[in-house]
């Protein structure tokens, strides 16, 4: 039987404190055998006795970092909640591993007189791998550790991150290597060579009995520096430093970059640990790379559309869904937690053993789309059920689905799909079999990210257009002429407008609030403008509240009132320059009609009302709706920037592709598009052979990618660090040097080893890089 619901919707049912034992336990037995009768509540616990607290061999749910695309360490750090009396901070490496917490305790039965436990993220038992206690001789961790302990400790609880190391260049490796390294450790107990899984705590939960997850981060760190002593390269306490200004992240980050490493995490030291919880107390800070959104996001598959050619008769491509949220819920607007709306379509980055891992988790779930029934239950279409964009040929439910990881250059509004957005050149990256469906994006999030990255756009353009205003522009002298001194007299500025006694019923049903006199293009004062108004058909209002709707407020000058709406962030105020152009592009008399709102329009603009305000005007901004007077259309002309040769053709081959592939038309499963995004450069061993690098260059070409051959061209995406496959130390020395050339970018390239061009030819689509990391 199946119901479109999740665990927490049982747990809820079953008793009120089954979702917080279930998060420190992972344990449904303990939730049934404790929880049978609904009255007796949990004490929120101590480590003593029955509670809502992590207990020695018993799974927990671990606190996780939040991602943020802030625009700025500054803003970072704000919100990792420093304040003026604690304004320390704490940045650690993230590392590149597999989340996971030990257990340990006295046990007299157990050969060493200790028994451990391993558990990941996610719940699965590792103990056959890195062993279950000191003379265990299949451990690939345990057996190292006889030393490892202060004499005084009886049991303890560690989190962190369990990540291979090669002692023979003392290096981390990638996470793909873990499972070998354990392996090998296991089979041969006696290697001391060759890459080995090692064991780096950064938390500890549990010591002698006592729970410390209410006991502050810095204290926590304080207990666990006494009570693990370590094992050099077999089990570690990882190193953290503390800063006080965020001018210390980024030096940071540059060295974690020219050390390949995966990123930054900060901590706030005065923070209890969070079960089963990801919150700002932990942030995640990764390298920006050329091209790509920071982030990856994991979404759920809802949809699959067939392919053609070699790929005919199976699936190729999927639509992504986003997963409804309880506000989503409880507006009504979906009416199980099961329903997804869809998102993106994503047909790049697979390989073949990809689409056979999808296969395999998804055979027999699939149905086809009935266009006269959709399953609107469980999936919502851009369009709704009338429309149908983007409809795929089958489809399943996200509660037998899977989560995909896919990255993209940007997102984009689409009325495509449902969400209203969609993602720019979204990529696979990788399969998320260590997440349940309900475990994918939802709506909620997704919102988050979308106003943390438009933030920084914002604050980017902001940018730009203050470096443009510090260049000198040659703009024509005005005689400054203050209007209003004689109240009898007719506006001054009303003549300069040809708008004489004529009346016109232009602003007719409009009610509009004057805050303050008009400055440009003329200054004129408050009641004259008001009398403008009035004499155009126009109410006026000598007061509006905040909220309020169905006034067109006007100002200039951030005078009080002005300074009080503003700050509410919710309200439009308008220029007078609106007034004045929506006269002038009248003419005198008759009724006229009233202009869209331009950017130069506006004095304070919520973000949708800047988004109209965008698209009412070309690149340049020259306004669709009016006509251009010559001293603006002068200013508009000197502010463009002439092109260093004439553009012939004004048709854009890579603008008509992108298009082609925002509709779902796209050419990327053609090897001649498969690298047009990628500017390449080839970073050459001592023992390179150039007839490969030759043979991986034309490919490149071929692909419509761009070759360079100066590492220093800031638009490189890609460097292919090319040695001889016989040796990889040549290989690690370029890439190390390359790294560190580049680690003081903005945006990084991707360094990736040729064994990722050749994959990617092979495949026939571009495909995730981190995988080729040299």
């Amino acid at each position: 039987m199946r119901v479109g619901a999740t665990e927490r919707t049982f747990l809820a049912l079953w008793h009120p404190d089954a979702e917080g034992l279930f998060s420190v336990s992972s344990s449904l037995r303990r939730v049934c055998w404790e929880l049978w009768d609904r009255e007796t509540r949990l004490d929120p616990g101590t480590g003593e006795g029955r509670g809502l607290t992590v207990s020695l061999m018993q799974c927990f749910q671990p606190q996780l970092a939040q991602f943020q695309m802030a625009s700025g360490f500054g803003k970072l750090v704000q919100n990792l909640g420093v304040t003026e009396e604690g304004q320390d901070f704490w940045i650690e490496e993230k590392l590149d591993g597999e989340r996971m917490q030990m257990h340990m305790i006295e046990d007299a039965e157990v050969e060493g007189g200790y028994r451990f436990a391993f558990w990941s993220r996610k719940a699965k038992d590792y103990t056959y791998l890195y062993g279950n206690g000191l003379r265990d001789e299949k451990g690939a961790i345990t057996r190292f550790l006889g030393k490892a302990f202060d004499d005084g400790v009886r049991n303890l609880i560690l989190d962190g991150e369990m990540i291979t190391w090669d002692p023979d260049v003392d290096k981390i490796m990638p996470f793909g290597t873990l499972k070998t390294a354990a392996l090998g450790q296991q089979n041969n107990p006696f290697e001391m060579s060759g890459p080995r899984p090692l064991y780096r705590v950064f938390d500890i939960l549990l010591l002698n009995d006592r729970c410390l997850t209410d006991y502050t981060l810095a204290d926590r760190h304080k207990a666990l520096e006494r009570a693990v002593k370590g094992e050099p390269r077999r089990l570690e306490i990882h190193p953290y430093e503390a800063a006080k200004s965020p001018d210390a992240i980024e030096p940071l980050l540059r060295k974690v970059v020219a050390e390949a490493s995966e990123g930054l995490v900060l901590k706030n030291p005065r923070s209890r640990y969070q079960l089963n919880s990801r919150n700002n107390d932990w942030i995640k800070v990764k390298p920006e790379y050329l091209s790509e959104y920071g982030e990856s996001l994991d979404c759920v598959v809802v949809g699959g559309y067939y392919g053609s050619g070699r790929r005919g008769g199976t699936l190729s491509s999927f639509l992504c869904g986003l997963r409804v949220s309880e506000n989503f819920i409880k507006s009504g607007a979906a009416a199980t937690k099961e329903k997804c709306l869809s998102f993106c379509k994503v047909g790049g980055g697979f390989k073949a053993e990809d689409y056979a891992e999808i296969r395999h988790h998804t055979e027999g779930k699939w149905k086809d789309w009935d266009t006269a029934s959709p399953p609107s239950e469980y999936v919502e279409l851009g369009g709704g059920e009338r429309l149908q964009y983007e409809k795929p040929d089958v489809w399943i439910r996200p509660s037998e689905s899977i989560v995909i990881s896919i990255k993209a250059a940007s997102f984009a509004p689409s009325e495509q799909f449902a969400m209203g957005w969609t993602l720019r050149f979204p990529r696979f990256r990788k399969l998320r079999l260590d997440k349940a469906w309900d475990a994918g994006m939802d709506v909620d999030e997704f919102d988050a990210i979308r106003s943390k990255v438009k933030e920084e756009e914002k604050e980017r353009k902001a940018m730009e257009m203050e470096n443009r205003k510090r260049k000198p522009a040659k703009r024509q002298k005005r005689d400054l002429v203050i209007a209003g001194t004689d109240p009898d007299a007719a506006p001054a500025f009303a003549d300069s407008l040809d708008v004489k006694k004529e009346r016109s019923t232009i602003f007719h049903g409009l009610d509009f609030c004057v805050l303050s006199e008009a400055l440009k293009p003329k200054r004129v004062s408050k009641p004259d403008l008001e009398r403008l108004i009035k004499e155009n058909g126009g109410r006026i209002r000598q007061q509006v509240d905040k909220g309020e709707s169905g006034t067109i407020i006007l100002a200039d000058k951030n005078v009080v009132r002005a300074a009080s709406l503003r700050k509410a962030g919710d309200v439009d105020i308008v220029r007078p320059k609106w007034v004045f152009d929506c006269l002038e592009q009248s003419g005198t008399g008759g009724q006229g009609y009233l202009l869209p709102f331009e950017e130069g329009h506006l004095f304070s603009a919520t973000e949708e009302m800047q988004r109209l305000a965008e698209e009412n005007v070309d690149e340049f901004g020259d306004s669709y709706a009016r006509d251009a007077k010559a001293d603006e259309l002068r200013e508009i002309l000197e502010g463009m920037e002439m092109p260093s040769e004439p553009n012939v053709d004004d048709f854009s081959v890579d603008e008509f592709l992108d298009q082609l592939e925002e509709r779902g038309h796209g050419l990327e499963g053609l090897k001649g598009f498969m690298f047009r995004r990628c500017k390449v450069y080839f970073a050459l061993g001592e023992d390179a052979s150039e007839l490969a690098t030759f043979k991986m260059a034309n490919r490149v070409k071929f692909g419509n990618g761009e070759v360079v051959d100066d590492l220093g061209d800031e638009g490189v995406t890609h460097v292919v660090v090319v040695g001889n496959e016989a040796d990889t130390t040549s290989e690690r020395e370029v890439a190390a040097d390359v790294r560190y050339k580049v680690s003081s970018r903005r945006a990084v390239p991707r360094i990736v080893t040729a064994k990722w061009v050749e994959d990617c030819w092979e495949e026939g689509t571009l495909l995730d890089e981190e995988e080729y990391a040299p």
